[in-house]
């Protein structure tokens, strides 16, 4: 693990590596907070990023992670049919609360709360992605099998069309 990466990239680093992985995150001078400005970064196309939305079921207020590309769009209502009940939008403070991190750093794993992450399956059309890795200037590239391994996500259509 870096010793030069900021304490969130370090826990996303620790928290790949607990799930069997290895992935370098990159920590930027540029922004990575936007899709479009972590694939500048990472010199990707905007659809090979992993956009990592938090949302909360209607009834129960249970977060749920929604990991769509860059280009996408999640579709509440596919997102709701997909857990079963309807999903509003997560607040900042909600996001930070069971994430342990800031909204435009939100990684697909290393929360401090168990979320269900819901991958969109147009994800899956990629050889490569890249995902935010704990900070609004951190990514790490993968794989879309890799994403849905080290998540346990559940695949589902949930793009908004």
């Amino acid at each position: 693990m870096s010793s030069d990466l900021s304490s969130s990239a370090k826990r996303v680093q620790q928290a790949i590596q607990e799930r069997g992985f290895q992935c370098d995150i990159l920590e930027l001078s540029s922004s990575t907070r936007t899709a479009q400005e972590a694939a500048d970064a990472a010199g990707c196309e905007l659809r090979q990023i992993v956009k990592s939305l938090v949302f909360a079921t209607a009834h129960t207020s249970e977060p749920i992670l929604a990991l769509v590309s860059g280009a996408n769009r999640a579709d509440e209502k596919l997102l709701a049919k997909a857990v079963g009940q309807p999903v509003v939008k997560a607040t900042g403070e909600f996001v930070r609360e069971y994430t342990g991190f800031a909204i435009g750093g939100v990684p697909p794993l290393g929360h401090s709360e168990r979320l269900e992450p819901i991958i969109d399956a147009a994800l899956l059309g990629y050889d490569v992605i890249w995902a935010a890795a704990g900070t609004p200037h951190a990514v790490f590239r993968l794989t879309p099998a890799d994403l849905v391994r080290m998540t346990g996500g559940q695949v589902a259509a949930i793009k908004q069309e």
